[in-house]
């Protein structure tokens, strides 16, 4: 059963012009949706970014009443909401600052699996590019892996369906509802993968593709991910969109090299050559950039037990060892440290060898 809470977070997605940024910032001032819908127009006003135009939209709105019915009606289709506040929310996703509000879910997978890659490319692919996608995949099967895509044709649908084929988790992100499934060629390829993945979204069920969906879809495709493989691409398209917030988030980004006279490969070439982008050349390589493949080491006979830190030091390590891992940002919201007080922090744990670096940003205790 949804509280009032849950329908006032919903509603505060429908206000316009607010977004997910300046949503995420009055949650943070007021501690709740609400207490921003109860919040007088004057205290709307003073956050920074809301301003009185926001405000005064914020105030405007009232049907409420639409939201409880957009949750009672995800209910009985078995849709799962999931709020940035929850466990069960992508973590990865979370430590972006444009990271949607609420996402709905249907499926198995676990979104906050071990390890995840997007794999993405081109509708008009080649030969080569499927052959690229498929080895992959078949490859990560021993590495617990789960495969993120948009369902789109061409690449998409490749490692969507390869995966299934391995048994390998995977999950499609949509760039619309859940009443419709985009394009209606994949029907059936969506039912399998809410049996063996999911699929996921941040739009309202009832909300058709269209053609400014699909940034916003690409930006959960490379948040909530480890890595990015871009499989082939012209200069332009949807995958060199998701590349670039790849790279702005910090998480690393492979690029298939193909020929220099083919269009469809000019767009890895370019993320290469720009260094926004490594070139994947194998899987083993791409395994070891990543820190996946288990290294054997000598076992040490004396572990140290305890260190001489200080206040600081002490907050980051203890946050690490109650995770396997954490990212930079979150570690820098849970610690709430300046940011130069976390840098020399992590930088002296690094250097007493006390914490490792891991792709993407990301440390865990030594």
């Amino acid at each position: 059963m949804y509280t009032q809470e849950h329908i006032y977070l919903l509603s505060l997605t429908r206000v316009p012009d607010l977004g997910n940024i300046l949503s995420r910032l009055l949650l943070e001032h007021f501690g709740s949706a609400t207490a921003i819908f109860n919040a007088r127009l004057k205290e709307l006003a003073v956050v920074d970014g809301i301003g009185e135009y926001r405000a005064g939209q914020i105030k405007k709105f009232k049907d409420h009443h639409g939201s409880e019915t957009e949750l009672t009606a995800i209910a009985d289709k078995k849709i799962q909401l999931l709020f940035i506040t929850d466990e069960e929310y992508p973590k990865r996703l979370r430590n972006c600052a444009d990271a949607p509000l609420l996402l709905f879910y249907r499926g198995r997978a676990n979104l906050n699996h071990t390890r995840t890659i997007s794999i993405i490319g081109t509708r008009h692919h080649t030969e080569y590019g499927r052959w690229a996608t498929e080895q992959l995949i078949r490859d990560l099967l021993p590495y617990q892996v789960m495969i993120i895509s948009g369902l789109a044709y061409g690449i998409d649908a490749i490692a969507h369906k390869t995966a299934l084929q391995q048994q390998i988790p995977t999950i499609g992100v949509l760039a619309h509802g859940f009443q419709t499934i985009y394009p209606r060629l994949h029907r059936s390829l969506a039912q399998e993968m809410i049996e063996q993945g999911g699929l996921l979204t941040e739009f309202l069920y009832h909300e058709l593709p269209d053609r400014h969906h699909f940034p916003q879809r690409n930006r959960i495709v490379a948040g909530m991910a480890d890595a990015t493989i871009i499989i082939e691409t012209a200069i332009k398209g949807g995958s060199m969109i998701t590349a670039d917030l790849a790279f702005q988030y910090n998480r690393d980004v492979f690029a298939l090299p193909g020929r220099i006279n083919d269009f469809r490969s000019t767009g890895c070439l370019q993320l290469i050559t720009d260094n926004k982008a490594t070139a994947f050349i194998n899987t083993t390589q791409f395994l070891e950039t990543m820190g996946w493949l288990e290294i054997k080491k000598k076992k040490t006979t004396e572990k140290k037990l305890f260190y001489d830190l200080t206040t600081n030091e002490q907050i980051i390590l203890s946050l690490l060892q109650e995770h396997d891992s954490m990212h930079i940002d979150e570690i820098y919201l849970k610690s709430r440290l300046s940011s130069s007080e976390l840098a020399a922090a992590i930088l002296n744990l690094e250097l007493q060898n006390i914490i490792i670096p891991l792709p993407g940003k990301y440390y865990r205790v030594s």
